[in-house]
């Protein structure tokens, strides 16, 4: 399952989408830390199905892990040129002008 969450200010929305066992957790390599906060990632758990879906009409998103990459590259808002790694996990952020 995926935790999908989305932020929206007055002139701005962001999904967060991230893998379900990777909450409350944090990743380092070299210089580079992610940290996976409950209070931003941390929303409705939703099948892969679903996610791909939501991920197909969303704006911006920032992704993180194996699961929820692959649902944005199956929706098709990533390709595999826009995800890195940091201390094993899988990320990648997205936009859009739409």
């Amino acid at each position: 399952m995926i935790y999908v969450k989305l932020h929206q200010s007055e002139h701005s929305e962001i999904l967060a989408v991230c893998d379900e066992e990777l909450i409350g957790k944090t990743f380092t390599e070299e210089d580079k830390e992610i940290k996976v906060s409950k209070e931003f990632f941390q929303g409705e758990l939703l099948t892969e199905e679903d996610t791909i879906k939501i991920l197909k009409d969303c704006t911006n998103a920032n992704i993180i892990g194996k699961k929820a990459i692959n649902c944005a590259l199956d929706a098709a808002i990533i390709s595999k040129e826009n995800i890195f790694s940091c201390g094993g996990i899988v990320h990648a952020q997205y936009y859009s002008l739409k």
